[in-house]
């Protein structure tokens, strides 16, 4: 799987893992959150997903990187929505495997949901979010979910 990173580049996972353990050794004395987040857009050719992983430096700003790719076309709300929340789980357990790996699993991975209590998703709030919880990720929803409604969002059209 391969990330872009605005100033970066693109990067495999690891490489991802390795420059965000950089820029949180850049100042230690701030406190950081590890967001993954997932968006998608139906279009003519088929299904637009974005993953992307967010690096949140509290109070100073942020890094992210996104991977985007086209799938088949998916029409259902529903099964979009579980699509890119299962990519996010898959993410999230990729990356703190990578983290694992760098000695770094006290680093806790949030997963950003594109899923709301206002709109047409309201629906799949229980069932989305309990499965990123048993899971054993915490879950954030809209407005709160920046990583999905923000960034993933912003590179899916």
């Amino acid at each position: 799987m391969i990330f872009t990173s605005p100033s970066k580049g693109e990067l495999s996972l690891k490489e991802v893992v390795r420059d965000v353990l950089a820029y949180i050794s850049e100042d230690l004395t701030r406190s950081y959150q590890l967001i993954v987040g997932s968006d998608s857009h139906p279009a003519c050719q088929g299904t637009c997903f974005v993953s992307a992983i967010i690096i949140h430096r509290k109070g100073k700003g942020a890094r992210y990187y996104y991977n985007k790719f086209t799938d088949r076309k998916m029409n259902s709300l529903r099964q979009r929505i579980f699509y890119e929340a299962s990519l996010s789980l898959d993410l999230a357990d990729q990356l703190s495997a990578c983290l694992k790996e760098q000695g770094r699993d006290d680093m806790k991975v949030e997963i950003h949901l594109d899923i709301g209590i206002k709109g047409e998703t309201k629906e799949l709030l229980k069932e989305v979010t309990g499965m990123i919880i048993a899971s054993g990720f915490a879950a954030r929803i809209k407005p709160d979910a920046c990583a999905a409604s923000k960034v993933a969002d912003k590179y899916t059209k």
